[in-house]
């Protein structure tokens, strides 16, 4: 079952124009900056809207606090890292298995070690967050694309297709999180 997002987490609006995407980019981009440099316990609104060359007013338009700033700066991560996983699935479709599963590890390891910091910070962002919500729409949306592209596998049994996609989100999604717990406390 897919639990809603918590109505204290919501956005008071979404953009609607082209200025207003630059605007939300622009405090998005400053909040990550902020986590990384400072951590969760340095980030105010007051801070992010300076940083993002707009007023605590215009933060608030969107945000009604930090913690729903929070929860939608990890929403937009979640949203783009499911993109490129839907992504790879389409372009595999047909593919022999094992191609299938190595680009998948492939373009997940990639999307997570790329700004490792950034990677971190979002992590370490939602720890004491409700974020299940988040979690259970990033999950269907992956394991609809995954089961889609290993169902269509030259050279397997299209019918375990939805187990196979259980055992390799579970194989992949996994260890590369406790890896990076394992790297940050090395």
């Amino acid at each position: 079952m897919i639990s809603s997002t918590p109505q204290a987490l919501k956005p008071r609006k979404r953009p609607q124009q082209r200025r207003s995407s630059a605007t939300l980019d622009a405090i998005f981009e400053a909040t990550i900056q902020l986590l990384v440099k400072d951590g969760l316990h340095q980030l105010t609104t007051t801070r992010v809207a300076e940083r993002a060359g707009v007023s605590v007013g215009t933060m608030y338009q969107y945000f009604p606090h930090k913690r729903a700033l929070i929860y939608a700066l990890n929403e937009r991560y979640l949203d783009r890292l499911a993109e490129r996983i839907e992504a790879t699935c389409r372009e595999r479709q047909g593919n022999p298995a094992g191609d299938m599963v190595e680009a998948l590890i492939d373009a997940y390891w990639h999307a997570k070690t790329e700004k490792p910091d950034v990677t971190r910070a979002l992590y370490r962002s939602v720890v004491e967050m409700d974020n299940g919500a988040l979690i259970s729409a990033f999950a269907v949306r992956t394991d609809a694309a995954i089961t889609a592209m290993l169902a269509s596998a030259s050279d397997n049994d299209a019918s375990d297709a939805r187990s196979n996609t259980r055992t390799l989100v579970t194989v992949i999604f996994g260890p590369a999180r406790w890896l990076k717990i394992y790297a940050e406390s090395s």
